[in-house]
């Protein structure tokens, strides 16, 4: 299945890209491109990543690349990859916009 990057995904990538690239700009390259082509892999067989929370999206699912979190739907003709975010993120608030207290 083809898989395509939302405008949120692109930017994490440039984000982590350039954090990496502070140290060392090889490998924030390097990196960058082992995790799209991690997030390309999921093409192959998207369901079989498992969901996030069935309560707040029956269909947002997860994939680890290392301290990495992609997320992503599977849609009519093609995975998107929805955001990339570090694993010490809340990424409950991002994806869910937690704005309630509870």
């Amino acid at each position: 299945m083809k898989v395509v990057f939302s405008r949120n995904a692109e930017r994490e990538l440039e984000e982590i890209g350039d954090w990496i690239a502070q140290d060392n700009p090889e490998r924030a390259r390097s990196f960058v491109a082992d995790i799209v082509r991690t997030c390309k892999s999921i093409g192959r067989a998207p369901r079989s990543y498992p969901l996030v929370d069935k309560q707040r999206d029956p269909t947002l699912r997860r994939r680890i690349h290392r301290n990495y979190l992609i997320f992503f739907d599977i849609g009519p003709g093609a995975v998107e990859i929805l955001h990339i975010l570090h694993d010490a993120q809340d990424y409950a608030r991002i994806l869910f916009d937690d704005d309630d207290p509870d």
